[in-house]
């Protein structure tokens, strides 16, 4: 079972040489708020999103402007070429729970009132738009 375990693994390692992405991890909003910002984005052109996420009056956008101008940039390492204008695309974004932290805030008649600080983690992939539709 374990030689299973490890051509799955090295299979995983082959694929993710072909995606383009970029992670954001342990960030301290809620995921609820950082799935509006990646709602906004998702499946768009990246020079426009990065448009609507730099006017965006969202504090989580710069988080995922910096990160997609990350994928961008590991898209350009990989193909050893500039990106061209229309050509990446926003394949697929998605936010996830991150560590929660646990504090008390003190409240009337000795009670102490539970206060959950939560993070998330973004994942956000780029490709081209054939790219995109070989997967679907």
């Amino acid at each position: 079972m374990g030689a299973r375990k490890k051509i799955s693994a090295e299979k995983r390692k082959e694929a993710l040489k072909t995606m383009y992405f970029a992670k954001l991890q342990n960030v301290p909003t809620s995921p609820r708020k950082m799935r509006l910002v990646a709602d906004m984005i998702r499946g768009m052109e990246v020079n426009r999103a990065l448009g609507v996420l730099k006017f965006s009056s969202k504090e989580a956008a710069a988080r995922v402007e910096k990160l997609l101008r990350s994928a961008i940039a590991n898209w350009e390492q990989k193909n050893e070429r500039k990106a061209e204008s229309g050509e990446l695309y926003v394949t697929k974004i998605f936010v996830d729970g991150g560590a929660t932290l646990k504090r008390m805030r003190p409240a009337p008649q000795g009670r102490g009132y539970r206060i959950r600080k939560r993070s998330n983690h973004v994942t956000l992939f780029v490709g081209s738009k054939s790219n995109n539709e070989d997967q679907n």
